[in-house]
């Protein structure tokens, strides 16, 4: 049932916090609540806490000088589904299945050499995700927004469901939308609306929860905040990272983002809240390009995969530090288990690492090699590009950054490039030939981790491939 005050809801809520008050009597101790602010196609270099002089996040930069900032984060893939995916089930892109968006057959068949390996387009009921555990430990658990993995997060772990569903972005930001399943008056904003039903949901609810606030925005269709759109007109423009639209967008997000924390500090519960804030991928290239970083979403140059990450956790760990070490939204699943004191079952494989002791001990992140796995194409959306060419964000290939160091493999072609990222984070200077040995060392790394996680290659040759004239 959607909330919209469902009689059954509030009471349910009613009754929860009967039971937490009860509780807060005796001598357990009070679990943080938790917040995991998933934004939707927001680029690395965005937010002003990240460089930012045109796109304005007044909020946002105000939690970042609370937080533990993270410079060298990815997201798990390129695209939101498989993303979101890995970021629930703590896995590798092809542990779960979901490598793409839709058919990974994308982008004109004469064009591809390979015929891809097939993609899930649901998460499988097999896999054990991250609000079912914290379900059963004790938190009760609210989606707001973006879902994109199944048809209801009710049915993976979400006591309380709002407008989240497979859809991957609204048809409108304005009421109707209609394909997200909220009621409002006409011309309502769709991510204003998600985060007054959240925090209508938080006033009836006093125990420990958890948040996957997870706004539609920024993602496509651009549409403004028309009462924000003359201030950025008139702001000095940076070529290429200066959208007026794409800017009021980001900043709609912000002050929604804004209304939650002063819930929380209205409430009293900011203190015993951590707060984790990223994207789920790179920015759309064609709305803003991502430079200093090579092309955008949907490619696994640093663009499609690089994010912006902090986490704030009052008076539990420092503010304002910025850590360098590469770490990836994989690592939020095994983080959230330590924070709330929850053991995963045995046989539970989660192939990232918890930052807890980073944040809690100022331990240093040991150094490990991060992978990405793509066998599937996902064609151009527009012409101007920085990808490999220009017919498509990416074909199928794997990556691999260990240090300072990223190589790419592609299928089609078995071509190779490595990049120093400390000295061309642009990816520009491809260092095969004249580094044989790092080369190989990087790609026997890569070719061992798609043996031990049975990572499927493609190798089929597609009969409908038209060989391009030389």
């Amino acid at each position: 049932m959607k909330i919209r005050f469902a009689l059954h809801t509030i009471m349910v809520l009613g009754m929860l916090s009967c039971e937490t008050k009860q509780s807060s009597n005796t001598s357990t101790p009070i679990k943080p609540n938790i917040i995991l602010i998933n934004i939707d196609d927001l680029g690395w270099g965005e937010p002003s806490f990240m460089g930012s002089t045109f796109y304005e996040t007044p909020v946002i930069d105000d939690l970042s000088m609370q937080s533990v900032i993270f410079t060298n984060a990815y997201a798990a893939a390129a695209n939101c589904a498989p993303s979101r995916a890995s970021l629930m089930t703590g896995k590798w892109t092809q542990r779960h299945g979901i490598l793409t968006v839709g058919s990974s057959e994308r982008g004109k068949s004469e064009d591809r050499k390979l015929i891809p390996t097939a993609n899930k387009t649901e998460i499988d009921e097999k896999f054990l995700l991250i609000p079912e555990l914290l379900k059963k430990g004790g938190y009760h658990t609210i989606h707001a927004g973006k879902w994109h993995l199944s048809n209801d997060p009710l049915q993976n772990g979400f006591a309380i469901n709002i407008g989240g569903s497979h859809a991957g972005h609204p048809s409108s930001y304005h009421a109707p939308f209609k394909n997200i399943d909220l009621k409002a008056e006409k011309g309502e904003r769709l991510t204003g609306l998600i985060m007054d039903e959240l925090i209508q949901v938080l006033e009836t609810n006093k125990e420990p929860f958890f948040v996957n606030y997870a706004p539609y925005a920024v993602h496509t269709p651009i549409q403004p905040v028309d009462s924000l759109l003359a201030k950025y007109h008139t702001k000095e423009k940076i070529p290429g990272k200066s959208n007026p639209s794409y800017a009021t967008m980001i900043e709609d997000v912000d002050a929604n983002i804004g209304k939650l924390i002063s819930h929380l500090k209205q409430t009293n519960q900011f203190k015993n809240t951590v707060i984790i804030f990223t994207s789920d991928n790179g920015g759309l290239f064609f709305v803003s390009n991502q430079h200093p970083l090579r092309a955008g979403k949907g490619s696994y140059y640093e663009g499609g995969i690089r994010v912006p990450f902090f986490i704030v956790w009052k008076d539990k760990i420092d503010n304002g530090i910025r850590n360098n070490t590469p770490i990836s939204n994989i690592d939020i699943y095994p983080t959230l288990l330590e924070i709330a004191n929850i053991d995963a079952p045995r046989d539970l494989i989660l192939d990232g690492n918890s930052l807890y002791p980073v944040l809690t001990k100022k331990k240093k992140i040991e150094e490990r090699p991060l992978f990405w796995h793509f066998p599937v194409y996902l064609q151009a959306v527009a012409k101007e590009n920085e990808n490999r060419d220009s017919k498509f964000r990416t074909r199928p290939g794997s990556v691999i950054r260990y240090g300072k160091w990223k190589l790419h493999h592609y299928f089609e072609d078995d071509a190779i490039e490595l990049y120093n990222l400390e000295d061309d984070l642009g990816e520009k200077n491809n260092l095969v030939d004249s580094l044989p040995e790092k080369t190989k060392e990087l790609f026997n790394l890569l070719e061992q981790w798609r043996a031990d996680t049975n990572a499927p290659v493609p190798n089929k040759l597609n009969p409908e491939y038209l060989q391009s004239p030389k």
